[in-house]
């Protein structure tokens, strides 16, 4: 992926160019989780799939679309169970991803995505955004990749049994272990991926994968073009200081 698509990879002149000529629209800014995945899966499996996903939309939008170093961990007490987890207090979380996108409104961004790519990340910012909405007052998205998907694609390609919201994305289940066989097969242990208790991840193929990513890139794409030409916008709170 081309380095002008990422925050962090310009100087402060190059950014400042870029913003002063009105050429950069949106921000992407992933959040996502370092969590247990089953036997099978790396942990940074939320996490670099976000990130990648993020990549290639700003990608297709070049040159109007940046990426910012967003959030690694999440919400994930609930795994914590399994050792090696890293969570976050909902409290801290939603206070990083806060001051995150009150450093992208201050460099001058109206158009903010925050792709998220960890299910225990969704309830304590679907409780907050009117107030973020309310704080920022731009038009600032939390967006779960994956629900771009339908059920007709589950029906498509999950061999595993159709269900929504259960199957997409699952947790380590047959579409993300699909999605890893794609991107990055490395993190999938060959030696227990088919030989777990859980059958559904066996049913994984690559290709599944690919055609899966690229229907959310292209999903995703549209969504945030959307928001860049105003058709996709949030109802912004007044802001009574």
């Amino acid at each position: 992926m081309s380095s002008k698509i990422w925050l962090g990879k310009l100087t402060r002149r190059e950014f400042r160019t870029r913003m002063d000529a009105g050429e950069l629209k949106l921000a992407i800014l992933p959040v996502a989780a370092v969590e247990q995945h089953l036997e099978h899966l790396a942990m940074e499996h939320d996490w670099r799939s976000a990130r990648l996903i993020a990549g290639a939309v700003a990608e297709q939008l070049a040159p109007h679309a940046l990426v910012a170093e967003g959030l690694m961990a999440g919400i994930s007490e609930h795994h914590m169970v399994h050792r090696g987890t890293l969570s976050l207090q909902p409290g801290t979380f939603l206070a990083v991803v806060s001051d995150l996108v009150d450093s992208l409104v201050r460099a001058g961004f109206t158009n903010i995505l925050v792709l998220n790519g960890h299910g225990g990340n969704i309830a304590a910012c679907e409780a907050v955004w009117d107030q973020f909405l309310r704080k920022f007052q731009v038009n600032v998205h939390f967006f779960p990749y994956w629900n771009v998907l339908t059920k007709e694609d589950a029906i498509e390609l999950l061999d595993s049994g159709a269900r929504l919201p259960e199957d997409l994305p699952g947790h380590a289940q047959e579409f993300e272990t699909a999605i890893a066989l794609h991107l990055f097969p490395e993190n999938v242990r060959q030696e227990v991926w088919k030989d777990q208790t859980d059958p559904k991840p066996s049913m994984a193929t690559a290709e599944k994968g690919q055609a899966f990513y690229e229907r959310i890139i292209a999903r995703v794409t549209d969504y945030a073009r959307d928001m860049i030409d105003g058709k996709h916008t949030h109802a912004i709170p007044p802001y009574h200081p």
